[in-house]
């Protein structure tokens, strides 16, 4: 798909996000005053091309009402909304660093690794529901592990990292594979079938991270500081968040599994948060505290 396409199907979804509602007219001299204009309305026969082609390619429908008002549908799925938003705040982006007058050493930005590598070709497999087949170095083992088969139902990313999850053939379950792992991949000419019942939101409803876990979730609660609150409301730890507020500290309560990233994240925060339960998320916490501790004692102990 031509680039230049790709930015006007996102322009047209952009403008209509904005605004709301517009008609062909609102949208036309929206359109003739942008940068991707050349000062000519859409055609119709254009615009119902774009319409088309973003409701194939980013799954958002854009709707029109009897009064001849074009608008986005939202739909009831937040995963969409969130994966439009993303969609929108990435061109957002990409837009000002093009039209800027900034030096380029002077925005700083973090990599991600093997985006641009691997990530279009799960996409593709994704979409044309085809095996995979690639070696991954793994970090707990000796040498890469070649020939792996795939069955690749979604993606996700964590802390600037990548992540593919699906149907591993020969161990016949659910797997997750970091992308920057992978050091060889090509599409298998062979079909799998799309579980019926895939939610991929499902799968991680409440995990923080990507460590997949058949535990029910436990309700965990931390005190905080005022000044730690004020960040959490502003940007929620995870979305089951709800705060009580007392003089002088919030208890954050949440539903979630407990694993190696929510512990490493709670850590994260030092002391402005504290554990209150369950006991067993404060014996994870306290355990790798300790571990840390110890850790510096041996090193000021060698040093003495």
């Amino acid at each position: 798909m031509a680039r230049d396409l790709i930015s006007r199907y996102i322009w047209l979804v952009d403008t209509l996000n904005r605004y709301g509602k517009l008609t062909r007219e609102e949208i036309d001299r929206l359109w003739m005053r942008s940068s991707l204009g050349d000062g000519a309305p859409i055609p119709p026969r254009t615009f119902f091309h774009y319409r088309r082609a973003i409701e194939e390619n980013f799954h958002i429908d854009i709707l029109c009402n009897r009064r001849g008002e074009y608008y986005i549908d939202q739909g009831n799925d937040d995963n969409n909304r969130l994966f439009t938003n993303w969609l929108l705040d990435s061109y957002a982006v990409s837009s000002a660093l093009k039209d800027s007058q900034a030096p380029a050493g002077h925005v700083l930005v973090e990599d991600v690794p093997s985006a641009r590598e691997f990530l279009p070709m799960v996409l593709e497999a994704i979409g044309a529901k085809e095996k995979l087949k690639f070696t991954y170095a793994g970090f707990n083992r000796s040498r890469a592990e070649a020939d792996i088969i795939f069955h690749p139902y979604f993606v996700k990313r964590y802390k600037q990292r990548w992540y593919m999850v699906g149907w591993r053939e020969k161990s016949k379950d659910i797997r997750t594979y970091a992308l920057d792992r992978v050091k060889a991949m090509v599409m298998v000419s062979e079909q799998f079938e799309m579980p019926s019942d895939l939610d991929p939101v499902a799968f991680f409803e409440n995990t923080i991270g990507i460590t997949l876990s058949k535990a029910s979730p436990r309700a965990v609660k931390i005190r905080t500081t005022p000044q730690q609150a004020k960040y959490f409301r502003a940007l929620p730890f995870h979305h089951t968040q709800q705060e009580e507020i007392h003089d002088n500290y919030s208890i954050f309560t949440y539903k979630l599994k407990l694993n190696y990233e929510l512990v490493h994240e709670l850590l994260s925060f030092g002391a402005t948060v504290t554990v209150l339960a369950p006991k067993e998320l404060r014996l994870m916490i306290t355990d790798e505290l300790r571990s840390s501790l110890s850790n510096y004692e041996e090193q000021v102990s060698s040093q003495e």
